[in-house]
C-alpha cells in the first residue's frame, strides 16, 4: 500500500508496482460508494507509481453476499468509467473471503472462485478466535489448487503472542498479507508490534493498502516514511510479480 502517499521529489530504489488488497469497486462493501469516489483513490494510485491494481471486495455470508458475477460486473462499470476519464491503470478484481460455511460449500462443490496471481485466494477470519476448521479449510482449499493468502495477520488477536502457530500456518503453506497502514500503528499499538516482527522475521509474502475510502489515503503519506515499511520492500514480496 503506502508507497501509496510517496511524494514525486522521493526517489526510492525499491517499491511497490501492484497493489492486491482494496475495496474499490462501488456499492459491494464497506469500501467506496461511488465511482467518483474510485476514481479519486485509483487516481492516487497512479500518481504514486502503481501500475496494476487488483480489488477485492468481502464475500461474507451475513454481510456482503457478492458473487463473481456481481463483482465482474461492478469491475466493468469501474473499467469503463476509468476510460472515459482517460485513466491508464490495470485494474482487476478477485475478493476477500470471509471464513465461514458459505467459502467452504464453494470449495466442496468445486465452484470456481475469484483468485489472482498464481491462483491466490485471499481470505481473512474472525479476528478474536481462531476458526475450528482453519485447518481442515486449508488442507481443503490446497488440495483443490489454490494458494491461500491469509489477509492481515497482524490483526488477529488469536495470533498475537502466538508465533508457534504463525509458523504453523506458513508450514502450512498459507502466504501472509501485511497490512501496510499497521506498520505505522495505525490499527494499534499491539497490531503495529506484530506487523514489524513479521517483517523482522521475513513472514511477509504481500503487502496490501486494503484501502477503502479516501480517509484511508491520508496516513499514507505518513506511514511510507516508516522504516519498517521500507524494510517490508526488501523482502521477496510477490506484488511487483502478478
Amino acid at each position: 500500500m503506502i508507497s501509496w502517499l510517496r511524494k514525486k521529489s522521493v526517489h526510492n530504489d525499491i517499491s511497490l508496482t501492484t497493489d492486491v488488497h482494496s475495496h474499490l469497486l462501488p456499492g459491494l462493501d464497506d469500501g467506496v460508494k461511488t465511482l467518483e469516489e474510485s476514481e479519486a483513490i485509483i487516481k492516487i494510485f497512479q500518481q504514486l507509481g502503481y501500475t496494476k491494481l487488483i480489488t477485492t471486495p468481502h464475500v461474507m455470508q451475513d454481510h456482503y453476499r457478492n458473487t463473481t458475477e456481481i463483482i465482474q460486473d461492478s469491475l466493468r462499470k469501474v473499467r469503463e468509467h476509468l476510460v472515459q476519464k482517460e485513466i491508464s491503470i490495470t485494474l482487476e478484481a478477485a475478493a476477500e473471503y470471509y471464513l465461514d460455511e458459505h467459502l467452504v460449500k464453494l470449495i466442496e462443490s468445486e465452484t470456481p472462485l475469484l483468485t489472482f496471481g498464481n491462483n491466490y485466494l485471499l481470505f481473512e477470519t474472525n479476528f478474536l478466535s481462531e476458526p475450528l476448521n482453519l485447518n481442515e479449510f486449508i488442507f481443503l482449499a490446497t488440495t483443490r489448487g489454490y494458494k491461500l493468502v491469509l489477509a492481515h495477520p497482524e490483526r488477529y488477536v488469536y495470533l498475537q503472542n502466538n508465533m508457534k502457530r504463525i509458523e504453523n500456518l506458513i508450514d502450512r503453506g498459507v502466504l501472509f498479507q501485511l497490512n501496510a497502514a499497521s506498520i505505522a500503528g495505525v490499527y494499534s499499538k499491539p497490531i503495529q508490534a506484530l506487523a514489524n516482527k513479521l517483517i523482522d522475521l521475513g513472514y511477509v509474502h504481500l503487502i496490501g493498502s486494503d484501502c477503502h475510502n479516501m480517509q484511508h489515503a491520508l496516513v499514507f503519506e505518513h506511514v511510507q516514511k516508516s522504516r519498517y515499511f521500507k524494510k517490508a520492500l526488501t523482502l521477496p514480496l510477490l506484488n511487483n510479480n502478478l
